[in-house]
């Protein structure tokens, strides 16, 4: 496999239980007794029931029932997650804890910022609050939020656990920031977002600001976690849902699947990762998480990751990707230990293998699934390529995910009716839909959709339709795609919009290919690496937590490959502003390596940036590989008039065809060998002070 800063040895076996007890302490407020029913959430009590069924049924390390301690007022019968409640739960899990076990802790709920009581503790002079469901007022005389679990105290606690010798793994599914974030109204799925207004609770935002503009700035390349992790003889890792001045939505999930239920974006994307990778590290588990979070494009939010990030999950032992899973005949057909949160859905075919370790030709048959819960799928015999499945099977049968198929289409919700701007886009559908051909699907307004369309009559441009993420969330319109209505006719309008959503898709596609194609097999090694004008030591670039880059910084890549056989790399860069750059393209023979300065951060656009290196088997004799043809051109945010199967893949990808919406990643050639490999790189690019 492509060895980076994420690798591990990895294996499909199930992992052993190790010598310790393994707790849980799970939080999730939804109502909040003093506040207005309008700042309560609806995702909080489901995030820790979906934890909760993970870590007693799915978790690779045991959890047992009585070990999970659950705190929620989002269910009758569950314990209120009252300051004092959450004080308490943390003394009873300190006086329980041994040396070598292992605790995980979930927070999901509201958060927000307050004046810290010791300004120089934090880089802008604001502390970041959890909010339990008693949360009062700013209190002007004592300078504190009444009943506010602040970030030091958390630290604290979480120093209690780790004095014992507990290891830590502390998850935080809430937001502190104080961007105001304009959400748009009319799709069916409520979005919410988990963060609070320092207003609402009193605080002055004036004397906000004056706290944020007398603190000392630190290196604008340094990332500060939202809450303190203290210190401790046991480990800690923690991840957090967004950065201190980002936003993360709950919204209604699994998109697209019946019996979806508000949950925490992060908490619901971390949870699907965890389940199909339970032995990845929690590098590996980060860069997925940031990965889907583009692919899917959820949120705007870029997810945190803080401490010993090369240990494996809940200080396991490894693993690879699990796509198979041991069956059991019930009355209703094979049912496995996994369902939707794994990537599966109702009428996915599965193959039926003697052994996990036959070959995918060896298939007794095929099974449907037919039935398909959150952690449970059940499925009746199938008949596919010839075979059909036999009345008595061996013990022991396992069900493997073959193939995964990729839907280069994206769907696009048109605007609600009843305003000038939405009422001429709907008047030049016919001309928009032919425009943008068939890899563009429109539907109402009211369904699921990848990007939203919108109008936004407080806006800068309240003439003109917007392009916002699946969420509906506007969060810097500085940044958003927009196109005016009153400059156009029907046919302008549809052409220029046409090519805005082309070339978001485009880039969104190759975003697609590369969370999908993953590392592969190849046992080629790349290390991406940065250097400052300050600093002229190149320096690896971490996969996670998302480095950040400024003007002037220097991207390098260091590349060796370790196979028996030539292989092609490219290097892409998707920018903030949807362009797609490419940066490099060449082969390398057995045992050469690639030492190269690919470009400079610029300062015309910053924001949350992507970088993929495709590394592609060879034949010795072929030319070389150029994905030069999948470059395209910044997209204005504000506009006015205006092979094998891995390279079908690309070609897909990039729209060089327009026959086919979706197609699978295998290769029918008779050629064997190692798989392409896609490694992706988040970054993001901000100014300097």
């Amino acid at each position: 496999m492509i060895r980076t800063l994420l690798a591990s040895a990895l294996c499909l076996t199930a992992l052993p239980a190790l010598a310790r007890d393994n707790h849980a302490l799970l939080i999730g407020v939804n109502t909040y007794t003093n506040l207005e029913e309008r700042w309560w959430l609806k995702g909080p009590s489901n995030d820790v029931q979906l934890v909760a069924d993970y870590l007693t049924t799915n978790a690779p390390v045991p959890f047992l029932p009585e070990n999970v301690t659950v705190l929620t007022n989002g269910d009758a019968g569950g314990t209120d997650p009252t300051l004092g409640a959450i004080r308490q739960a943390f003394a009873d899990l300190t006086a329980t804890v041994e040396p070598g076990d292992f605790v995980y802790l979930h927070f999901s709920g509201h958060g927000t910022q307050a004046p810290a009581q010791d300004a120089a503790s934090e880089l802008d002079g604001l502390d970041e609050l959890f909010l339990p469901s008693d949360i009062g007022k700013w209190s002007d005389k004592v300078g504190v939020v009444e009943n506010a679990l602040v970030d030091d105290e958390i630290g604290t606690l979480i120093d209690g656990l780790r004095a014992k010798g507990a290891n830590v793994w502390a998850v935080f599914d809430s937001c502190h920031s104080g961007t105001v974030t304009r959400s748009l109204d009319g799709a069916d799925e409520e979005v919410r977002t988990r963060q609070l207004s320092p207003e609402v609770l009193g605080l002055d935002p004036e004397a906000m600001e004056d706290v944020v503009s007398r603190s000392i700035g630190e290196d604008p390349r340094a990332t500060e976690a939202p809450f303190d992790e203290g210190s401790g003889e046991g480990s800690f890792v923690a991840f957090f849902a967004a950065q201190t001045n980002e936003v993360t939505p709950e919204k209604n999930l699994p998109k697209g699947k019946p019996g979806r239920k508000p949950q925490g974006v992060f908490t619901y994307t971390l949870m699907e990762t965890l389940a199909e990778y339970p032995g990845a590290t929690y590098a590996q588990i980060g860069a997925e998480v940031l990965r889907r979070y583009s692919v899917k494009n959820l949120a705007k939010s870029t997810p945190l990751f803080e401490g010993d990030l090369d240990q494996v999950v809940f200080a396991g032992e490894g693993g690879v990707r699990v796509s198979q899973w041991q069956a059991e005949m019930t009355d209703a057909g094979l049912t496995i230990p996994a369902g939707t949160l794994h990537g599966l859905s109702e009428g996915a075919v599965l193959a039926v293998m003697g052994s996990a370790a036959d070959a995918d030709d060896a298939a007794l048959g095929y099974v449907e699934l037919t039935s398909v819960d959150t952690f449970v799928a059940t499925g009746t015999a199938v008949e596919q390529d010839g075979k059909t499945l036999p009345a008595d099977l061996p013990k022991g049968v396992t069900l493997r995910k073959l193939d995964e198929v990729l839907d280069f289409t994206l769907t696009v919700a048109l605007p609600a009716e009843g305003t000038a701007p939405a009422d001429a886009l709907l008047a030049a559908l016919a001309d928009l839909t032919d425009a943008a051909g068939p890899r563009l699907n429109f539907v109402k307004s009211s369904d699921e959709a990848d990007l939203r369309l919108a109008v936004l009559p407080d806006s800068p441009r309240p003439d003109a339709i917007w392009v916002l993420p699946s969420t509906g969330l506007a969060e810097d319109l500085g940044s958003t795609p927009s196109v005016s209505t009153a400059d156009k006719d029907g046919a302008e309008l549809a052409a220029t919009l046409a090519d805005t959503l082309t070339t978001m898709a485009r880039a969104q596609n190759l975003l697609k290919l590369g969370a999908a194609v993953g590392a592969g097999d190849l046992d080629v090694t790349v290390e991406l690496q940065t250097r400052t004008p300050e600093d002229r030591t190149l320096k690896p670039l971490p996969f996670a937590p998302v480095p950040t880059l400024l003007p002037e910084d220097e991207v390098h890549v260091l590349a060796r490959n370790n196979t028996s056989g030539p292989v092609d790399v490219n290097v892409l860069y998707i920018g903030a502003d949807w362009s797609i750059s490419h940066w490099f393209s060449g082969r390398l023979q057995p045992g050469d390596e690639l030492k190269k300065g690919l470009f400079k951060i610029s300062d015309t656009v910053l924001g949350q940036e992507r970088m993929l290196v495709v590394v592609t088997p060879a034949k010795p004799q072929s030319p070389v590989e150029d994905l030069s043809y999948l470059a395209q051109d910044a997209l204005d945010a504000t506009r006015n008039i205006g092979g094998t199967g891995f390279g079908d893949a690309l070609t897909e990808a990039g729209f060089g065809e327009t026959t086919r919406g979706a197609m699978a990643l295998s290769d029918d050639s008779a050629d064997t060998g190692p798989s392409p490999a896609i490694l992706q790189l988040e970054l993001r690019t901000v100014a300097g002070n």
